[in-house]
């Protein structure tokens, strides 16, 4: 899934721009929008500039209708509208859930602009005969068929949106629906099913923090700790958290922006 149909990347829509210092980039996940930071942004505005990015297809973003919302047309829509911002110096960026698989494309594809990443929930997954543990492959094995069924099936999907909210963990305040039915089947089957996200990790040169809750509903034990054995990659696991960043992940992505770290 490397084509893309766009003659020039669209712009994406920056929800807020707040605080001052060095300047963290926030990117969400799928079917939801920028409102994923509400509990992150107050803890981190007193010392940073913090940049709310919605994802094309979500949110305040326009969704092309010639999209196929594949990993290289939500990087190359993030890079024009990160470029459109003219920051001078390299920044953090953060990505939760679908975004925390955004952005190690863009830093391994655009190097020298981001300092440091932090992923948050991200749904780290390689094909299931990939990982030696029987209960990684069948939890694995279970969200890659759960997806299949959800997307393949929109009726029951758009009927049933709140449970289906309620099992990928979508905040309530982006429900799928009509409008975001296209951006959210074919970002599930071309970014999330589709992903390089190891292979992306395995070519970043700079510092890297995972951050998962222990009870989150989507993590892929086998697939971070994999990801956790590559150089410069830290896991930090967050306990009585899920998927969603509630104040307790909230804390813990804040004190990862502040963390000093570096490369050895």
């Amino acid at each position: 899934m490397g084509w893309s149909p766009f003659r020039r990347a669209p712009l994406l829509h920056v929800a807020d721009d707040r605080g001052s210092g060095p300047v963290v980039v926030f990117i969400h996940g799928i079917a939801s929008s920028s409102i994923t930071w509400t509990n992150v942004v107050p803890l981190l505005e007193g010392s940073h500039r913090c940049i709310l990015i919605d994802l094309l297809g979500f949110g305040g973003s326009p969704i092309p209708a010639d999209a196929e919302f594949t990993l290289k047309e939500h990087v190359a829509a993030l890079d024009r509208t990160i470029r459109s911002l003219r920051l001078r110096e390299p920044f953090i960026l953060v990505g939760h859930s679908m975004g925390g698989l955004i952005a190690p494309r863009y830093a391994a594809r655009h190097r020298g602009r981001v300092s440091r990443l932090v992923l948050v929930s991200p749904p780290i997954y390689l094909a299931p005969d990939a990982l030696s543990d029987d209960r990684d492959r069948m939890r694995q094995d279970f969200y890659l068929r759960a997806y299949r069924y959800i997307r393949e099936n929109r009726e029951f999907t758009l009927r049933n949106g709140g449970i289906v909210g309620d099992l990928l963990a979508i905040p309530r305040a982006m429900d799928i629906n009509e409008r975001t039915w296209v951006p959210f089947v074919k970002s599930l089957e071309h970014t999330i099913e589709s992903q390089t996200a190891i292979s992306d990790l395995a070519a970043l040169r700079v510092p890297v923090e995972i951050l998962y809750g222990t009870l989150d509903e989507f993590a892929s034990p086998g697939g971070i700790r994999i990801a956790e054995r590559i150089r410069g990659v830290s896991v930090t696991r967050v306990r009585a958290s899920d998927h969603l960043i509630g104040k307790r992940l909230a804390r813990a992505v804040a004190a990862a922006v502040d963390r000093p770290s570096g490369r050895d």
